[in-house]
Order: structure tokens, then sequence, then C-alpha cells
């Protein structure tokens, strides 16, 4: 019975996720802070996503999975799917088959790369603040 209650509720948990999250994209806006927080972090890492969207598109970031398996830019206007539904212990780039892996990849790799010709932060401190 329990373990039937705890499939409902994170059931119940992703659809009104999705829910808000396809009307925050049909809107064009999203959260202005997001807090990141996985399983196996040891701190959660806080996103400033509405900075990042002023500067970039959503398919800067966002993905899908393409017809031929790889990475293609998430279509304009569609709500972006949680993360892990693809990047989980299912998918065979090791790399990347986590969703704290993926963004570490992801956001290290544009930071490195320096957008628009400035770098951002890298070090640890920087997305995962100490507790107060």
């Amino acid at each position: 019975m329990l373990k039937k209650s705890m499939l409902f509720a994170a059931a119940l948990s992703c659809m009104v996720t999705f829910a808000f999250t396809g009307a925050a994209m049909a809107a064009g806006a999203g959260a202005e802070v997001l807090t990141l927080q996985t399983a196996e972090a040891k701190k959660p890492a806080v996103f400033t996503h509405k900075k990042h969207q002023d500067i970039m598109k959503c398919a800067e970031c966002h993905h899908i999975k393409g017809a031929d398996g790889k990475q293609a830019p998430l279509p304009e206007g569609q709500a972006p799917a949680k993360c892990d539904s693809c990047h989980n212990a299912t998918m065979t780039n090791k790399k990347v088959d986590s969703f704290m892996k993926a963004a570490h990849e992801n956001c290290k790799g544009c930071h490195t790369a320096g957008y628009q010709g400035k770098n951002g932060p890298t070090k640890c401190p920087d997305c995962h603040p100490a507790k107060k």
C-alpha cells in the first residue's frame, strides 16, 4: 500500500511540475532563481535562470533526443522534459548519465568556453553555496 501511495505521489508531482513548466514556457518565462537538487548531490545548486534566459535562447541549454539518438535543440515553444528522464542510469553515455553530470558538463562547458566573450563561474562554491 505504501509503495502505491509513493508511486502516486511521485506521478502527481511530475504532472504538476510539467503543467507549471508548460505554462511558463508558453508564457516565454521561467523561474527567476532555481534550486537544483538531486538525490546524489551533497549540496543543491542555485541557478539564476532569469539571468541566463535574458541572454540566451532556451534551446541553448534545453534539448531533446533527436531521431538519430543524439542531442537536438528543443523546438521553439515546447516545454522541456525533466533532465533525468533521459540523463539516468539507462543512458549509454556515462559522462552524462545523471542530471548532476549533465548539468556539470553543460554549465561548466559553456562557462569555460566563454559565452559572448565572458567566462562564467566554474568553482563549486559559485553554484553550491555553503549552508548558513
